[in-house]
Formats: C-alpha cells, structure tokens, sequence
C-alpha cells in the first residue's frame, strides 16, 4: 500500500514539471565570454544582413517581382528563427547550470520548428516560380499576379505553422517521467522521450509531419528542376544562362538546408548513440544557424541587382 502511494506521488510530480534541463552545454572555462562575444556577433550580422535585404526588396520597386518577393519572406523566416534561438542560447552559455522553464522550452520548440518548416515551404514555393519563370517565359506575368504571390506566401506560413501547433500540443499534453534534455536548446524529439506513456500516436504524427513538411517539397523541388534541366538542354545559351544565374543560389540554399536537415533528423529520431557530443552539438547549430545567415550572404552577392543595389547604397554611405 505504500508503495503504490509512493508510486502515485512521483508519478503526480513527474507529470507537473515546471523547467528542464540542458545537459549538452560543456563547461569553457576561460573561453566562456569569447564564445558569448562570438555567438552575439554571427547574431548581429544575421538579423543586420537580412534586415537590409528586407528594407532593399521593400524600398526598390524595381524588385516588387514575385521572385524578390519570396526572398523577402525567406529573409523574415530568417531574422524569425534566429530571434527563437540565439538570445536563449546566450543567455545559457555563462552559466553552470543550465535549466529552462517548462513553457519557454515549448514555445522555442515551436519557434525552432516553425522556423525549419516555413524555411522548406518558401525553397519550395521558389523553385516553382523558377520553373514557370524558364519554363513558361511567356506565361509567366499572367501566371504569377500579385493575388498568387499572396497566396503563395501565405501557403508557405500558414499550413507550417498550424501542423507545429498540433505537434507542440501533443507533446505539452504529455506525461513526463524526467526533465533532461541532452541538446543546447529545446527539441521535440528529446522531451517525447521523457514521456511516462505510450507516445506511438506522437510518433505517427512526427513521422507524417515530417514526410509532408520535407518529403513531399523535396520531390516537388525535384520534379520543377527536372523540368527546367530539359528546357535548358533543349533551349539557347541566354535560357541556359538565367537558368544559372537564377537557380544556382536557390539550389545551394536547398542543398545546404536539406543536408542540416537530414543530420538533425537522422540524429534525433534514430537516436545515434555513438556520435560523439560535439559532433551532435555542432549538427545541432549548423541546422538552425548555418542557413540564416547562408542565405542572406548567398543572394546578395550572386544575384547581379541585388548585389548592384548593395554596392550602390554602400558607396553612398561612404
């Protein structure tokens, strides 16, 4: 009889956890406040390079194009997933004990997740405005109006955001039988391992969020670049040229993304014990940190207007 009652008790106080902890973070000694001063100025240059970005495609109207259009909603997703993480993992570094409360770690899982869902949507949504842009050239002012590109990006927002409501929900639902967290900042994988109960439905719905979120848009993506490589092996140097010129940036930020993506999956769901922490925790960081400031980088310097736009403002400020 006792038993059980102790057996209640601690079940009662599993399922009431108030914070977690972080058990990723390794102690710096010395090179604590470097490595703060470090990660402060890659979050400078990622909201600051994005930001011009956003203010340049807003302010020119030479770039109110639906292509400059879905940059300008890749580079908000940007400054949005890189403000879900960065002040919290620098407010942590300095510390020896590393704890976060309950309800923040689950709206960063839901920040973090929304982030790396909208980023997937507006690759997607833009690889199909290339492919009606070199496919359909003449077709493409009376396909791509201004009421499409509305709804476009409302797709790549909308529909992301409502299927992490849903995975957030059911993890907060849960009952938790402990409160660490091996990783620098709150995963959804790593608290559903906490759970008490059976969590197969949560894991039907991951693996069917994920397929939709990440499998199905990568098999669209291929599907559009199939359809472009035929039109320009078929077409004139000036069509293989644009494809270049257009495309080469997208398909880097896709392939850059994608390969943080497949490492941070393969990571957290299969559970790979064998890795060594560091490596796990720079796979981590490379998913959600490498790709905001890549892109901002990528399409300022490759795409001729925008960097001649850069350049001019820059050579008036001096």
């Amino acid at each position: 009889m006792i038993a059980l009652h102790t057996k209640l008790k601690m079940k009662t106080n599993f399922t009431q956890i108030g914070y977690f902890t972080l058990s990723a973070y390794v102690d710096t000694g010395h090179f604590t406040y470097l490595y703060v001063i470090i990660l402060l100025f890659l979050y400078i240059l990622i909201i600051c390079s994005n930001l011009l970005l956003i203010v340049i495609i807003c302010m020119n109207r030479r770039l109110h194009e639906p292509m400059y259009i879905f940059l300008c909603s890749l580079f908000v997703n940007e400054v949005y997933g890189s403000t879900a993480l960065f002040p919290f993992i620098l407010g942590q570094i300095p510390y020896d004990i590393h704890i976060v409360s309950a309800y923040i770690c689950f709206l960063q899982v839901f920040c973090v997740y929304s982030y790396g869902s909208v980023e997937f949507f507006t690759l997607t949504i833009m690889s199909y405005d290339r492919y009606v842009a070199i496919c359909f050239p003449l077709e493409y002012n009376t396909c791509m109006t201004s009421n499409k590109v509305a709804m476009l990006i409302a797709l790549t927002w909308l529909p992301p955001l409502l299927v992490v409501v849903g995975l957030t929900s059911m993890s907060f639902s849960l009952q938790l039988c402990g409160n660490i967290i091996n990783n620098v900042y709150c995963d959804n994988n790593s608290i559903v391992r906490l759970a008490c109960s059976n969590t197969s439905i949560h894991n039907i719905y991951g693996l069917i969020s994920t397929a939709l979120i990440v499998f199905v848009p990568l098999i669209f993506i291929l599907y559009t670049y199939i359809r472009i490589l035929k039109v320009c092996f078929s077409g004139s140097k000036q069509t293989r040229q644009k494809a270049v010129s257009t495309c080469t940036p997208h398909l880097a930020s896709l392939l850059n993304f994608s390969f943080g993506c497949f490492f941070e999956v393969l990571q957290n769901r299969f559970k790979i014990n064998n890795l060594p922490d560091k490596f796990g925790i720079f796979v981590s960081l490379y998913f959600v940190t490498c790709q905001m400031l890549f892109n901002p980088v990528l399409y300022g310097l490759k795409m001729s207007t925008m960097r001649k736009i850069c350049a001019r403002l820059f050579q008036c400020e001096v």
